[in-house]
């Protein structure tokens, strides 16, 4: 039997087993054909409770679980996804939309992330601290307890694994609220991977659901992290709900990102990477490269460059295996993404290719003539949309890039000395020097500056144990202290 074969997830969430969640059950539904994939749980606010305090009682023996045996099951865990790549890649297409190299892309960093996460459990736990009295003194790390994962629809099993596997290898246990239309591929996969890994019962739940269950697995009084993965308007009412409650929030968030073409550039590559970096799985990434800004020596031919390629790129159904864009994941956002490029040409913009929706796919867009008030420049398009500005000077080039809400991502394509000093200009939480904005790795940190996010919280053993636990002062004498009292 594969990995979902197995029918008992079907129509049901896991709550220490799987169950019939209260809140019936939903279709998972593939965006490019309409069809029905399966069905998954959906929970109510009384699941969410109750898996709550499931959690915080198996975290206790989780977290006393040797931790040689914590890294076998993330070891395990990420032989899994290797194992059952393919049958999680078809998932990863149907229900996310993605083409096949963007579901390979997945399982491979899932495995990666996993691998990376088995490392934790033996990491150094603290640090001896001097001290001016008789006794040892340590500053120790411990597991935080129960932490929240939400995460959102358009790289499901990645945005949920790199915050799932290093809580569970640290000691945590976790409750994983998928977004609604990826809850198979980004929540039912992670859950029966782990419960092949041998991961203890109620150490993860898997709560899927809408906004209403999305405020409970934050507020539930159990939970004492949040990690999530998502839009900034979203992300805004769960810092707030986390301040209230004097929780933490680690904020993954929007981004529109800019990729800076500079003088001399190797016209070819640039326009390469920015087709890559603009219409890789429909533009819906938050490191989209969504502000390209080339030097006005570059600028016409870059434009030409890009449209062709944005003519050239096949859009369809990613099944087929033939086609480099899939369909946009609903129809609420294929409607956002055509009203932004209709805005923009109502101000000013020209389309120079692309620019219209067909049945649920839209086709890679190149846009110039933008101001940078334009909505299709200040705002986050989440689509496959390459809006493209000329600079005149490095500064101005500096200056265009950083005025902006967003800091997730920058890419600079040419000189190498030139784009270092560049480099140091920008607020952003990643820079790439002749590579374009979309890039992850499991062992490098990740996180945004300004309103993409409070930082670099996921990636890498630092921001990891940062991220998962507690730091307590621990102090030991030889015999008990002498008092004045």
């Amino acid at each position: 039997m594969t990995l979902l074969d197995d029918p008992q997830w079907h129509g049901r969430l896991l709550i220490d087993g799987w169950r019939a969640g209260r809140g019936g059950a939903s279709d998972a539904v593939e965006p490019a054909t309409g069809e029905v994939l399966g069905s998954y749980g959906v929970a109510s606010v009384e699941d969410v409770t109750e898996a709550a305090q499931v959690a915080a009682r198996a975290q206790a023996d989780w977290a006393a679980t040797p931790p040689e045996q914590r890294a076998a099951v993330l070891r395990r865990a990420g032989q899994l996804f290797e194992e059952h790549a393919a049958e999680i890649e078809d998932w990863i297409v149907r229900e996310s939309g993605g083409i096949p190299p963007k579901a390979q892309l997945e399982t491979h960093v899932a495995a990666q992330e996993c691998f990376e996460a088995a490392a934790l459990p033996s990491h150094p736990a603290g640090d001896v601290l001097t001290t001016n009295d008789d006794r040892w003194s340590f500053a120790r790390r411990r597991p935080v307890g129960v932490v929240t994962v939400i995460a959102p629809f358009n790289f499901p099993l990645i945005l949920s694994i790199r915050s799932v596997a290093p809580a569970l290898a640290l000691g945590n246990s976790v409750l994983l609220k998928p977004d609604p239309r990826t809850a198979v591929c980004g929540g039912v996969v992670l859950a029966r991977v782990f419960e092949e890994a041998g991961l203890p019962a109620g150490v993860l739940s898997l709560l899927p659901g809408g906004a209403e269950i999305g405020a409970a697995v934050v507020e539930a009084p159990e939970v004492r992290v949040v990690a999530f993965t998502g839009s900034t308007a979203a992300g805004r009412k769960v810092g707030e709900a986390c301040a209230r409650h004097l929780k933490r929030a680690h904020l993954e968030l929007g981004g529109n990102n800019a990729l800076i073409v500079l003088p001399g550039a190797d016209l070819a590559l640039a326009a390469s990477a920015g087709a890559f970096g603009s219409f890789m799985h429909q533009g819906q990434i938050c490191m989209t490269s969504g502000r390209h800004l080339v030097h006005e020596s570059l600028h016409d031919e870059y434009v030409a460059a890009l449209a062709a390629k944005a003519t050239h790129l096949p859009v369809g159904d990613p099944k087929s295996g033939t086609v480099a864009l899939g369909p946009i994941i609903d129809a609420k956002q294929l409607k956002r993404i055509d009203g932004i490029v209709s805005d923009a040409v109502a101000q000013g913009a020209s389309v120079v290719a692309g620019g219209s929706v067909d049945g649920p796919y839209y086709q890679p867009t190149v846009l110039t003539g933008l101001t940078p008030d334009n909505p299709a420049w200040s705002d986050e398009i989440f689509g496959p949309v390459a809006p493209v500005m000329s600079f005149s000077t490095i500064d101005e080039a500096v200056e265009l890039a950083n005025a902006n809400e967003y800091g997730l991502s920058v890419g600079i394509l040419g000189d190498v000395g030139q784009a270092m000093r560049i480099a140091d200009r920008l607020v952003s939480g990643k820079v790439h020097i002749n590579e374009q904005t979309v890039m992850d790795e499991a062992n490098a940190p990740f996180g945004g500056m300004k309103s993409s996010g409070n930082g670099s919280r996921i990636g890498g053993a630092q921001a990891n144990i940062e991220s998962f636990t507690e730091i307590q002062w621990l102090t030991m004498r030889p015999e008990i202290a002498p008092y004045p009292f």
